[in-house]
């Protein structure tokens, strides 16, 4: 899965992919009945589903503090009621998963329940945002008291939370991917540029100045790449230093791709700012990714709060 969202970064591929495989389809395989995988994996599998999380809500949190839309239990199942922010391609999807709060408890991850939300529920309205990547939709989802059966719940009640830190673990790493891919793009479209640009009679690669640019950019690709496969491991092996090894791969592949992309377009000259060139594309996914999933400063948190425990 690495290899491949590293080859989808490298295209700035579009679509609901990343949301359906490994935010909505893998919060089913994780925490689902089997009759919820019966249902919907094969589906997903097939592409003729397509199923997104909602975790996030305007305070714009990534923890388990972030939730505190409501599930109430009624006689007949459960009432949701709340908003979401920033969900990840809702307005295609057929079902969301659905976190919210359904009791107090003596933690925050205590008390944070799962439910899969059909997208003809009533009371159920998705709003498509405005973003600076419009080939990454990001949705606004009003939950205005959604009446669901008890079969819609997701797992067991009140103890969603570490399905769920498991699945955004493996999906951040997922993203990393991508932006790998796509910052390794960036020196590729740049290093080709600057063999062909003849700048006071010489192709401008052959300055020293560019040189050391485009060595800097490489170096922030090859540092990203390292800790994102150290992270992918670590997930795949299940050591418990993941979550340590996820916040260090997502906080500087943030900060790398962010980097690469604007050196870019600098080493570009006059045609990287225009909006017709492709470096447009990986400047804006650049800039979407870093805020996904957790910016840098709250996962170098993280990794801080992992160390000193």
């Amino acid at each position: 899965m690495t290899v491949l969202m590293e080859e989808m970064g490298r295209a700035v591929m579009p679509g609901p992919f990343l949301a359906t495989v490994l935010l909505g389809g893998a919060m089913i395989l994780e925490a689902g009945s089997p009759a919820q995988r019966q249902e919907w994996l094969p589906r997903i599998a097939a592409g003729s589903a397509k199923v997104s999380l909602a975790w996030t809500e305007p305070d714009a949190r990534w923890d388990a503090a972030g939730i505190v839309a409501t599930g109430r239990e009624t006689a007949g199942g459960f009432v949701l009621s709340g908003a979401k922010l920033f969900v990840p391609d809702a307005h295609v999807s057929d079902a969301l998963v659905v976190a919210v709060r359904t009791r107090d408890g003596s933690t925050m991850e205590d008390g944070v329940s799962l439910f899969l939300v059909p997208k003809d529920a009533a009371g159920f309205t998705v709003t498509l945002l405005p973003t600076i990547d419009e080939t990454c939709k990001l949705c606004e989802v009003k939950l205005d008291n959604v009446a669901l059966p008890p079969a819609a719940l997701l797992g067991e009640q009140h103890r969603g939370w570490p399905a769920l830190a498991r699945v955004l673990d493996r999906a951040t790493v997922a993203l990393c991917a991508e932006m790998c891919g796509g910052a390794q793009r960036v020196p590729d479209l740049t290093t080709d540029y600057a063999k062909i640009r003849v700048a006071f009679g010489r192709p401008s690669g052959s300055y020293q100045g560019v040189k050391h640019r485009a060595a800097d950019m490489l170096v922030d690709v090859e540092n990203a790449k390292s800790l994102t496969y150290y992270a992918a491991w670590t997930i795949d092996e299940g050591l418990t230093e993941a979550p340590l090894a996820v916040s260090m791969a997502k906080a500087y592949a943030s900060d790398a791709y962010r980097k690469v992309a604007g050196a870019g377009i600098q080493l570009h000259g006059g045609v990287g700012f225009t909006w017709e060139h492709d470096l447009l594309l990986y400047f804006k996914r650049a800039k979407a990714c870093e805020v996904a999933f957790g910016d840098t400063t709250w996962h170098r948190e993280r990794v801080a709060r992992s160390m000193s425990a």
